[in-house]
């Protein structure tokens, strides 16, 4: 109770007709609390996640959601599995007879980063140790996370990925499960597996292919190329385009601006899941071929990877 006491702590006494319950966190940027007032009963459980801040923000019914890892920001065991504990408990708490759900947004605390993906460093120890077991149940973890967030928990709500940072490997990929992509001009995005001898497993074979066809997949996937906001606004993956600085406000916009149409907007993206659908047992299959990539990497793949970690570690430390 004490942590969610500091996540109230300065609560804005009288939001506005659309303005949402904020938090004032002093430079600038603002966070969203539980709207006690709409008398709505969300359990404390969702808000006291070890790295997951959320906040319900009860006017627009949004759920905002920003990591904040300890450590290098990448999909560590305990990272995916506060995800796993946010996806229950959303599930638990919002849809019919609970509480209502228009939007799910995730975001980063993280400067600079909205995501580097995969834990390299377990990774690393893991192929050292030959353990192809430890690799399958990290990977199965990961695909299941995203095949939920890709079905929007069977909730009728739209699910938000906000880019205000770079994405990089499972970070990229997490962001392509959700049904629209709010980036910052000037945010890159890449998959650098190829750099030591792998390919992304979690995902991006599966969300590219159907986003963008098989031949352009590829290519992004094996180029090692970063690709900024822009050109993947121009290429339709990120679905609008923020100033620097002003994601937050643009997936406010963005919300404002849909709700009217918002049943209309989730039952097409319910209709495009019927065509374009991502099995799990097809993600699950990739992830069984990641594993055994792997395991058949190099020791200079492996010198590789460290260096990256480093480098990625010293980015973060630095912001």
């Amino acid at each position: 109770m004490d942590r969610l006491n500091r996540k109230l702590k300065g609560v804005q006494n009288c939001p506005g007709p659309t303005e949402p319950l904020s938090l004032d966190n002093g430079d600038g940027s603002k966070d969203f609390a539980p709207n006690e007032a709409a008398g709505i009963a969300i359990s404390d459980d969702l808000y006291l996640l070890n790295e997951l801040d959320v906040f319900y923000d009860g006017d627009i019914k949004a759920l905002w959601t920003y990591m904040r890892p300890q450590g290098r920001p990448s999909f560590t065991a305990t990272m995916l599995r506060d995800f796993v504990n946010w996806q229950r408990l959303i599930v638990e708490n919002f849809g019919d007879g609970r509480a209502p759900l228009n939007f799910l947004i995730l975001g980063s605390r993280s400067p600079g980063v909205f995501c580097f993906g995969g834990d390299l460093a377990l990774f690393q120890s893991l192929i050292r140790e030959s353990n192809r077991e430890g690799l399958v149940k990290y990977g199965y973890r990961c695909v299941e996370i995203l095949e939920r967030n890709a079905r929007a928990l069977d909730l009728p709500m739209l699910t938000i990925g906000l880019a205000e940072g770079s994405a990089l490997g499972g970070g990229f990929e997490a962001l392509l499960s959700f049904d629209v992509l709010i980036a910052e001009r000037g945010v890159t995005f890449g998959l650098p597996e190829v750099m030591f001898g792998l390919f992304p497993g979690m995902g991006a074979h599966a969300f590219l292919t159907r986003k963008l066809g098989a031949a352009m997949a590829e290519r992004m996937i094996l180029s090692n190329q970063s690709y900024s906001a822009e050109q993947l606004y121009d290429m339709g993956v990120v679905h609008v385009l923020a100033e620097p600085g002003e994601g937050q406000a643009a997936c406010q916009e963005y919300m404002q601006k849909n709700l009217r149409r918002h049943t209309g907007l989730v039952k097409a993206k319910q209709a495009m899941r019927e065509v374009c659908s991502v099995p799990l047992d097809e993600l699950r299959r990739v992830v069984d071929h990641w594993a055994d990539a792997a395991l058949a990497l190099t020791e200079q793949d492996l010198k590789i990877m460290n260096r990256l970690t480093k480098a990625q570690s010293r980015f973060a430390d630095a912001a």
